[in-house]
Parts: structure tokens; C-alpha cells; sequence
């Protein structure tokens, strides 16, 4: 009982967010950033020279002389001051990439820090339960075709398919098929597919049609691409919303990520709550 009440509250938002102060703040302790107290002091830590050289030699394949890296200091400094004189300058207050560059960077640690712990059963099925459409499965067909070609036949198409689809009627559903209609690249017998598979290979009117078309019965001709097709549907399967073992690894990736997302929301409109907000239109439109 304990252990799920913990569960619960890291899963909140809010507590999301204070831990990922605290890690913030951790981690400022830790990298060692130069001391903010007097602005004229830069610190170059022991772990900065380490993330430098582990940098050159990640990119190298091998390690720094002494006066690469030397050299990757003086260039650390060069830039460290920079950055103070063009933020004491107010540079970076209306540059509008690097205000979208610290935005990303503070929403990618945010998304980091907000991953929620993994879900239950109860949570997917929840979760399945009301978001059902995203994972129906489509209904799917199994069917014969013979197909009558345009191409070859011209005018005489439609009429030849009529005239075929009556001595297939009276052959039954499993009379032969390779003496009857056109030569086609198609399989004759199509396993169980889905609609949208269907649609795919002989288009959406084909598919379409085909899902009104009665089962156990030569009906036609439909027309798709190739040309027209009687077709004999030997099984339909109706669409359903499957069971969480079917699809558990969608809902799981869609609930985290649902989790996720509403935790950087909480995260943001704390720290929104921070600033006072004024938008002044000066009678632009609303």
C-alpha cells in the first residue's frame, strides 16, 4: 500500500517538477560552473578540462597533446568571456535563435527529468478503453477473383464479364479459375487481408466495394486499375477493438507519452505562474 501510494505521488506533475529542480540544482553543483559571485572570475574546473579532452578524443581517436588542449582551454576561456560581455550587454535579450536555442534546451531537460514511471495493466487498459479508435483493427476479407481485362478486350469487356460471371455462379465457389477471364500478375486466391490492405494493391473504390459485397456469393464486376473483377469473398472478419495483449506496446508508448506531455505542461505553467504576463495589442485585433 505504501509502495503505491509512492508510485502515485512521483506520477504527479508537480513533484515531476520539484525533482527536476532539485537535479538542476545538482547538477549546477556538480559541472562546477563559474562562480556567478564576481563577474570578472572564470573557473575552469577540473571536469570541464576532463569534458574537453574526452570530447577531442571522441572526435580524433585519440587524446590531446598538451598543447591541444592547452589550446582547447584558451578557446573555452575566449568563449566564457564573450558570453558574459554579450549577455551583460543585453545581446541575447532579442536574438531570436538564441532564445529558441535555451527554449529547446530547457525543454529537452524538462522532458528528461518528466518521464513517468512505467504503467500498469490498469493504466493501459484504462487507457485503451478510452482512446479505442487509434487501435481498431479493420475488418478483413478473404476472396477469389478473376479478373477481365479492358485492355485486351476493349469494348466487349463489360459484356464478357456478365457473360462470365453467370458460368461462375453456376461453377460454384470452387470451380476452376485458370481457364476463366484474363492472365493477371494477381493472385486469385487472396488470403485474409484488411480493407486498407486491399485498397492498397486494387485501390479505394475496389476495396470499397468489395467490403459491401455479400459473402459466399460471385458478385461483380468491380473495377479497379487493373481492369474488372469477379470476385467470390470466402471470409469476413468484422472489425473490433482488440485486447490490450494485442496492442499493450502501442498503449504503452501513447500513455507515456500522454504522461509525459502533461507533466512538461505542469512544469511550464509553474513556472509560468513565476511571471506576470502582460500582452499589449495597442488595438491590434484580438
Amino acid at each position: 500500500m505504501t509502495r503505491g501510494w509512492a508510485r502515485r505521488l512521483l506520477g504527479e506533475p508537480l513533484v515531476q517538477f520539484f525533482v527536476l529542480g532539485a537535479a538542476l540544482f545538482g547538477l549546477h553543483a556538480l559541472v562546477g560552473r563559474p562562480d556567478d559571485t564576481g563577474s570578472s572570475r572564470i573557473v575552469v574546473t577540473a571536469g570541464q578540462i576532463d569534458h574537453l579532452a574526452t570530447t577531442f578524443a571522441r572526435t580524433w581517436q585519440r587524446p590531446p597533446s598538451g598543447r591541444e588542449l592547452q589550446a582547447l582551454i584558451d578557446d573555452y576561456v575566449r568563449e566564457e568571456v564573450y558570453a558574459r560581455e554579450a549577455t551583460g550587454l543585453g545581446l541575447d535579450r532579442d536574438d531570436t535563435v538564441i532564445r529558441r536555442r535555451l527554449r529547446q534546451k530547457m525543454e529537452f531537460v524538462t522532458e528528461e527529468t518528466a518521464a513517468p514511471p512505467a504503467p500498469t495493466d490498469d493504466d493501459l487498459r484504462a487507457w485503451l478503453a478510452a482512446h479505442p479508435e487509434p487501435y481498431r483493427l479493420e475488418p478483413r476479407l478473404a476472396f477469389r477473383q478473376v479478373l477481365v481485362s479492358r485492355d485486351r478486350r476493349g469494348d466487349a469487356a463489360e459484356a464478357d464479364a456478365r457473360a462470365l460471371l453467370e458460368r461462375l455462379t453456376a461453377a460454384g465457389p470452387d470451380g476452376a479459375l485458370d481457364v476463366a477471364g484474363d492472365s493477371m500478375l494477381l493472385p486469385r486466391d487472396v488470403p485474409l487481408a484488411s480493407q486498407g490492405e486491399i485498397a492498397r494493391q486494387f485501390g479505394d473504390g475496389f476495396a470499397a466495394a468489395l467490403a459491401e459485397s455479400e459473402t459466399g456469393k460471385w458478385v461483380g464486376p468491380i473495377e479497379s486499375g487493373y481492369g474488372l473483377h469477379l470476385v467470390f469473398v470466402r471470409q469476413r472478419e468484422e472489425g473490433r477493438t482488440p485486447g490490450l495483449d494485442e496492442v499493450r506496446d502501442r498503449v504503452a508508448r501513447d500513455w507515456t507519452a500522454a504522461r509525459r506531455q502533461e507533466a512538461m505542461e505542469a512544469a511550464y505553467r509553474t513556472l509560468r505562474d513565476r511571471h506576470t504576463v502582460v500582452v499589449e495589442r495597442d488595438g491590434a485585433a484580438p
